[in-house]
């Protein structure tokens, strides 16, 4: 069965862009599309789509507000930020209100298909570049200083599973990056969130963010 899809943006010309993409694809269907934020909202609850492609600055509700009345109705929907701004703060208030994905309008379109795919498995990504720029700022002493402080909590092969997830990895993905076995990386993401007192792989992405404790290559 096809992913589903709407897509809730302002600009009628991007909004016909992305739906031609998506459609060349055959485990993609684009079911809906908005041009405000109200609108976004009323579609994505009566249209009950996989995905929600979502700006976040429109008329009406902003894309924030949006996602958050969403997670409140207890939508299923699973959101992707696709936007202009690169600030943390977007980022991170995207997140903690319920979206799972972050890109910038400018990504390719085959970073846009794979973040559908990870996001639709229930897996937070956030656009590499992006991410890259976030974790930039961190210098190698202060991440050395960082893993000095957590070496009691972290260890090593977990600070690589977070890693992983930073990227946006699956659990089969992360099993194949790092020569481990699925259960033995299940293992590891149920000691990571219990070490960092999160319940899943999106607060673990957000505590990433904020903290700045890893890096990305």
């Amino acid at each position: 069965m096809a992913i589903s899809i709407v897509i809730a943006d302002d600009h009628a010309l991007l909004r016909q862009g992305i739906k031609r993409v998506l459609n060349f694809e055959d485990d993609l269907e684009v079911i809906g599309e908005a041009e405000d934020g109200q609108e976004a909202l009323a579609r994505t609850v009566m249209l009950q789509p996989d995905i929600l492609l979502l700006d976040i600055n429109m008329p009406g509700l902003s894309g924030l507000e949006v996602t958050c009345k969403l997670q409140e109705a207890g939508a299923k929907t699973r959101i992707i930020a696709l936007t202009i701004h690169d600030s943390d703060n977007y980022v991170l208030e995207l997140l903690r209100n319920g979206a799972l994905g972050y890109l910038l309008k400018d990504v390719e379109p085959s970073v846009l298909i794979h973040a559908i795919h990870v996001v639709n498995e229930g897996n937070a990504f956030v656009y590499p570049k992006l991410a890259d720029r976030l974790f930039g700022g961190l210098s190698e002493s202060d991440d050395q200083q960082w893993r000095e402080g957590r070496s009691e909590r972290l260890t090593a092969r977990e600070m690589d599973v977070l890693q992983c997830i930073a990227k946006g990895f699956s659990n089969q993905d992360i099993s194949k990056a790092l020569g481990l076995s699925e259960k033995t990386v299940k293992n590891h993401l149920t000691s990571i969130f219990h070490k960092l007192k999160v319940n899943d792989r999106t607060q673990a992405l957000v505590y990433v963010l904020k903290n700045r404790i890893i890096t990305l290559d």
